[in-house]
């Protein structure tokens, strides 16, 4: 049975990537299969990480979940691979879907998906929406094996936890709390932050190539900074 891992923060946060660079850690130490799984309709996930792919070419949760039942093989219909990544698959929603293309799925058939991506992958990572009535997202950090709280040395990070508090603080024993660096500016709060949140577990710090990857919709493809990816694999191996 696998394991689910939930990577949350704050809207514009840089979870997506972070969850995405963990993931690929995961699946290069650990040689398992890994999902991962962005439910977040107000950025569709797969529109950025194969924005040079035809609509045609890409496959949308939603359709699975749009089912009255889902069944593995609804899942692996919808799945996404890149040549370079065997056992590594992409579940998300396509460029032009939002929230109103598919019905909210009820909690039943949420169970379901999770019991489904558990027998299909050793690892599934889950890119949780920041806003906090996306259900799976919520779903998911209740019924994760571990959580991944991100923090960003900023005010905005401070107020959205500080005004979603409850819902990390049941989960903290099995919370590690990861600061990311997404700007090189010559002063930031990171120590004031850091005793805010009563100390941080890991720190990534900023990656040019990473910005790079965000840019040129390469996500996919692993990161070649070594610092970036050491502390990554220390996260990955943290949270398995």
């Amino acid at each position: 049975m696998g394991k689910i891992i939930a990577v949350c923060g704050a809207p514009g946060s840089g979870k997506t990537t972070v969850a995405l660079k963990v993931a690929e850690e995961i699946y290069y130490s650990k040689n398992g299969s890994v999902i991962f799984l962005s439910p977040d309709l107000n950025v569709p996930c797969l529109a950025f990480i194969f924005p040079n792919c035809k609509e045609e070419e890409l496959y949308s949760v939603g359709v699975a979940l749009d089912r009255t039942d889902i069944y593995r093989e609804d899942i692996l219909r919808q799945i996404n691979h890149v040549k370079t990544m065997e056992n590594f698959g992409f579940l998300g929603y396509k460029a032009g879907e939002n929230v109103y293309s598919y019905p909210r799925p009820t909690e039943d058939k949420i169970l379901n998906l999770f019991s489904l991506l558990r027998e299909l992958a050793d690892y599934v990572i889950i890119d949780c929406a920041g806003n906090a009535d996306e259900i799976i997202s919520s779903m998911a950090k209740s019924h994760s094996d571990r959580v991944i709280q991100l923090i960003n040395p900023d005010l905005k990070c401070m107020a959205y936890y500080s005004s979603n508090a409850g819902m990390f603080e049941l989960r903290a024993e099995n919370r590690i709390k990861v600061m990311n660096i997404e700007d090189k500016d010559l002063f930031l709060p990171t120590s004031e932050v850091a005793n805010h949140f009563k100390g941080v577990d890991f720190t990534l710090p900023f990656s040019k190539a990473l910005k790079h990857q965000t840019i040129t919709g390469t996500l996919s493809e692993r990161l070649p900074d070594a610092k970036y990816r050491s502390v990554a694999a220390q996260i990955a191996k943290a949270v398995i």
